[in-house]
């Protein structure tokens, strides 16, 4: 992907055919929600290139780096998601009587009044996911796909890694600047733009999620708030998502600081609305620079993203808008001229 320089100004047949195919190929994966093995692909792919830091070894050093730090991120995913299956009901069983009691001594009217009514609530607000995960064995098998697909995807971006070239024995052809040979430097330069996209909105969502995680932890630490697993682990998973992401983490942490006490709870609360005027700096600071695109256009993204691909897709979705910019900037357009000789 990045031997081959995109943002290249773009006309003729091969370039128009190469627009297409990239039109093709995101439409594809948004159909048949294929945005965890482009994610993947990508996220793998930026960790080879960062890995490959040292001449002597060169790419199979950083391929056996990376299959180690695989390994690594998986058993500590693993572990956070089992901590996670077993603080969650703890969390709303002790919670949700401190909330609701907070509640009433405020006289603020909840939608909800115990945990069966909270769980109905949630059911009612993701209810296409619930029916979607219905049944134990859909969603083992959903499991089973998302493994597949995330194997699929690190086997793509090594294979990148080693070899980027889209076309093979070129030079056997008997005539050098053929269609086909012409579409492949397009299409190249189209992914090329795409990844660059990626390594841009995700480096810096990577280095901001980063940044907040490190502060939290020694919020978490400091006070001694219950469950530090979870709440580190969903504040840098969740901060990986724009905008959307920050509001779950903190409904998490939050009600994690009323399993202590109402107190806690507020303490929780000053602190994110804190870290959070630290975010609009960092934000315009890392990603403002970077990312020339207005909120509420992310933010229709991440809509559009949720509803064809699921929370892969809302990750995806400002990688894409941004590549459009990107892809769109390069594109000069000649402007009509007035009777006088002038533009429009």
């Amino acid at each position: 992907m990045a031997e081959v320089a995109p943002n290249q100004p773009n006309q003729g047949k091969p370039a128009r055919i190469s627009f297409l195919f990239m039109l093709g190929t995101l439409v594809l994966v948004g159909c048949l929600h294929l945005a965890t093995p482009l994610l993947v692909a990508f996220f793998a792919y930026l960790a080879l290139t960062k890995l490959h830091f040292l001449k002597r070894g060169g790419k199979l050093l950083a391929i056996g780096l990376f299959v180690l730090l695989v390994s690594v991120l998986a058993y500590g995913l693993g572990h956070f998601v089992k901590q996670t299956v077993r603080a969650l009901p703890e969390i709303a069983d002790k919670a949700i009587p401190s909330v609701i009691q907070w509640g009433e001594q405020h006289q603020i009217e909840l939608p909800f009044t115990d945990y069966d009514s909270l769980k109905d609530l949630a059911f009612d607000t993701v209810k296409s996911e619930v029916k979607y995960l219905g049944s134990v064995a859909r969603f083992a098998r959903g499991a089973t796909t998302q493994f597949l697909f995330v194997l699929v995807g690190c086997v793509v971006a090594i294979s990148i890694f080693l070899n980027p070239q889209l076309e093979l024995n070129r030079e056997k052809y008997a005539v050098r600047d053929n269609l086909y040979s012409l579409c492949c430097d397009h299409i190249a330069r189209r992914f090329a733009a795409l990844y660059q996209s990626f390594a841009t909105v995700i480096g810096a969502q990577i280095v901001i999620s980063a940044i907040n995680t490190v502060i939290t932890t020694i919020f978490v630490l400091g006070v001694g708030l219950p469950h530090p697993v979870v709440v580190v682990g969903m504040t840098f998973l969740c901060g990986l998502i724009p905008v959307i992401g920050n509001l779950i983490s903190n409904t998490v942490i939050v009600g994690i600081g009323f399993t202590v006490s109402p107190k806690m709870a507020l303490a929780a609360l000053v602190f994110l609305v804190v870290i959070h005027k630290l975010e609009y700096f960092l934000n315009s600071k890392i990603i403002g620079r970077r990312i020339r695109n207005p909120l509420w256009l992310t933010l229709l993204a991440l809509v559009l993203g949720e509803k064809l691909m699921g929370i892969p897709g809302m990750i995806l979705a400002p990688v894409v808008l941004n590549y459009i910019r990107m892809e769109a900037s390069q594109i000069e357009v000649k402007r009509p001229l007035d009777p006088s000789g002038n533009p429009v």
